[in-house]
């Protein structure tokens, strides 16, 4: 389960709106120190924008994050339900084999 946000996401939404609007653009530490945010987020949050904007391709948008999440748990609970029909499979195996003897 993932950590409550820090900041809500009206203030993040208020806050990269600010920077786009702004001309000429603000420095981001100060940006931040006025809004009362950490400026590594705040410059998180821009970059995550440009990148769901399509501005730029070093790092996966939003909905890509969300889905390589959802595969990721996907495949964990596969794998898991995997390993229960392995370990049902060998006992099975085990009962039925003949040359196994009963007490």
């Amino acid at each position: 389960m993932a950590p409550p946000k820090k900041y809500p996401d009206e203030l993040r939404a208020r806050a990269v709106r600010l920077y786009r609007e702004s001309d000429p653009k603000p420095v981001i530490r100060r940006l931040a120190e006025q809004l009362g945010v950490h400026h590594e987020a705040l410059r998180n949050w821009i970059r995550q924008d440009e990148a769901d904007r399509g501005e730029r391709d070093d790092r996966p948008t939003t909905s890509e994050s969300e889905e390589l999440r959802r595969l990721r748990r996907e495949n964990a609970e596969l794998k898991r339900a995997n390993e229960i029909l392995k370990a049902a499979s060998a006992f099975f195996a085990s009962e039925l084999d003949p040359t196994r003897r009963r007490s």
